[in-house]
């Protein structure tokens, strides 16, 4: 009906958020392995008359009509938070009794930085979240102390388990900023790796090379180049 379609386009407008150009590929990925593996027990299952694709597509359009009742039903959600809380609840509802985890499965298959993202954003549509940058911010430094502090008792599982306290608060500062801790590294990534290759240009036109020049030669080129990156915003 037109006042479905109207529901439909305005929930697509209100659950489009930036999404990670790395995270949508990996995504993308995955379903497509998920998507052959599909057919193939599709297929094999047919040779039986046990199932088929068409019984498979059947199934899903089942559950996408089920689950999305802001475009088929009466559902009045109108934002993304709304949307997604209503997702969770049905998608809850259908397990009915069965004791499952809230936050099993979250992440599975992609990238510890993404997972971290993916865990927090969740645990936060039930409220357990940070109510603001600062307190993150106030986490972030907590757990760089105990970082040094684990360093000093020289326990390298105690380190270990720190640094990855201090990673998971790191993405939840981005996250509060309103920005993808996997596609930060990736710039970061990038722009370590720009500089440095300028790095080694300036070497070799000095005459240099990574194997003969020592540290305080390499770290001196290194500066002049971040100097003369118009980009960088550090004093």
């Amino acid at each position: 009906s037109p006042a479905a379609g109207a529901r439909h386009r305005r929930a697509r407008r209100s659950a489009a958020s930036p999404v990670c150009p790395v995270e949508l590929s990996m995504q993308i990925h995955c379903r497509v392995r998920e998507l052959l593996q599909v057919v193939m027990h599709a297929e094999i299952a047919s040779e039986t008359d046990r199932f088929n694709l068409e019984d498979i597509a059947g199934v899903v359009a089942d559950k996408l009509v089920r689950r999305h009742p802001h475009v088929f039903g009466e559902s009045d959600a109108s934002d993304t938070e709304a949307v997604l809380k209503q997702w969770d609840a049905i998608k809850r509802q259908e397990k009915g009794n069965q004791p499952v985890a809230y936050l099993k499965g979250v992440g599975e298959g992609l990238p510890a930085l993404m997972t971290a993202n993916k865990l927090q954003k969740k645990a936060a549509k039930v409220g357990f979240d940070w109510p603001d940058v600062a307190s993150v911010l106030g986490k972030v430094r907590e757990e760089l102390a105990e970082v040094e502090e684990a360093m000093q008792s020289r326990d390298s599982a105690h380190v270990e388990e720190e640094l990855g306290d201090l990673l998971f608060a790191v993405v939840n500062l981005a996250r509060k900023h309103g920005m993808d801790a996997e596609s930060l590294l990736v710039q970061g990534n990038n722009k370590f790796r720009a500089r440095f290759d300028a790095m080694e240009m300036r070497l070799n036109e000095d005459g240099c090379s990574l194997d003969n020049a020592n540290l305080e030669r390499m770290d001196s080129v290194w500066n002049q180049i971040k100097a003369e990156d118009p980009s960088d915003t550090a004093t």
